[in-house]
């Protein structure tokens, strides 16, 4: 059951791709596991062409995210990153940690 669409830009995408590989996550998954997965979910997810630049974001790093939530019109973001969640909502769009995301589905 889809309960939602993941949406991804060409800088969200390139992000994933560099932090995926540090060694750091080598104990969790093989680099190959994490590559899968990084595959798939690039086929899963809708590409956004971002139409709006996002200057409000404290790390100029996540302003990708923002910007990727206004210009493909989002309704949430997931995020463990407080920079991000003090922002919550931003434009209308919640901000949630993943624990929060999964409760609200969970009661839908």
């Amino acid at each position: 059951m889809e309960r939602g669409t993941l949406l991804l830009s060409h800088a969200t995408a390139q992000e994933l791709d560099t932090v995926i590989q540090r060694p750091k996550f080598d104990r969790y998954a093989t680099l190959e596991q994490r590559l899968r997965f990084l595959t798939t979910f690039i086929l899963a997810a809708t590409l956004v062409t971002i139409t709006e630049a996002i200057t409000d974001c404290r790390d100029a790093k996540d302003n990708k995210f923002l910007g990727l939530a206004v210009s493909g019109k989002a309704t949430c973001i997931v995020s463990g990153d407080d920079d991000l969640l003090v922002l919550h909502p931003f434009r209308g769009i919640s901000i949630l940690t993943p624990r929060q995301f999964l409760d609200q589905v969970d009661r839908l």
